[in-house]
């Protein structure tokens, strides 16, 4: 018999992947999850050399990873989140799809040592700060000094990496961009872009 587990049709549509989710998570994919289409678009600007090692700044429920990894299998794929749920949610999934090219961690991406990694992807995960509602959860506190705070830490983070560092941007105010990284592609919409660092 089939192992439905391992059937790539996890992989056909939102839907479909949003299934490996709790109801109530499933109805947050829309505003805080990656979709498909843009997490096979950016694992392939970001795996584009074997072994690329990328993290996940607000990896949430982890489905940019798990996509991501499942696009690109000779990549491997980190994710930093702070909200422990969304971390066990994750890594349920990870179980659920076994996939091997995929790491969570629980905890805060300003712990993180960016020597590790290779490149970088980032789905405004400093948005709810600026916002009165639409926020996952009210587990993690959220204010405007956060959102500054987290902006200049990943800005600083960014600037210290080598030239031929890559980064995508996903509904990104820009603010944490330095001006060595160059614009490479950006979607119709302008939504996705993706950078790298001259």
């Amino acid at each position: 018999m089939e192992n439905v587990l391992l059937n790539p049709k996890w992989y056909v549509n939102d839907a479909a992947f949003d299934w490996l989710y709790p109801e109530r998570i499933q109805q947050l994919s829309r505003q805080h999850w990656t979709p498909l289409g843009v997490a096979r678009k950016s694992a392939r600007f970001l795996a584009s050399a074997p072994g690329a090692r990328i993290l996940d700044i607000g990896s949430g429920v982890g489905k940019f990873c798990l996509a991501a990894a499942h696009y690109s299998p000779d990549a491997f794929f980190h994710g930093i989140e702070q909200r422990r749920e969304l971390y066990n949610f994750a890594q349920a999934a990870k179980a659920l799809t076994v996939t091997e090219n995929v790491r969570f961690i629980h905890g805060n991406f300003t712990e993180i040592n960016p020597a590790d990694y290779d490149h970088f992807y980032f789905y405004n995960a400093f948005f709810e700060n600026l916002v009165d509602e639409g926020q996952i959860d009210q587990q993690v506190e959220h204010s405007i000094s956060l959102y500054a705070y987290y902006t200049r830490h990943l800005f600083d983070l960014l600037d210290s990496k080598p030239s031929g560092t890559k980064l995508v941007t996903f509904h990104s105010l820009e603010d944490e961009i330095p001006r060595n990284y160059q614009l490479v592609e950006a979607s119709a919409d302008l939504l996705l872009k993706m950078w790298m660092k001259k």
